[in-house]
């Protein structure tokens, strides 16, 4: 397999990740499950990967990790506005 392709196959996978618990947020405004330290730290991580990304100028990397750092600022923004602590 082309190392191209795998690398765009398991960013695809891991930026898609946490888009049905994105999906399970809004429709249920609930957020007592989500962890706010496992968000920053996994939107902290997720900003590096782009930044090396760059660094390195993979295309692929900075892409896929962006796409997921937005989904997961999303979560993070939904946090906010549903809990109710």
């Amino acid at each position: 397999m082309n190392e191209n392709l795998l690398g765009i196959i398991a960013g695809v996978l891991t930026s898609v990740s946490m888009i049905p618990q994105l999906v399970k947020v809004v429709r249920e405004k609930n957020v007592e499950d989500i962890s706010l330290l496992m968000l920053l730290i996994l939107i902290s991580g997720l900003s590096l990967w782009v930044w090396y990304g760059f660094v390195k100028n993979e295309l692929p990397i900075i892409v896929s990790n962006l796409f997921a750092v937005l989904v997961n600022i999303s979560l993070l923004i939904c946090y906010m506005i549903y809990n109710k602590k």
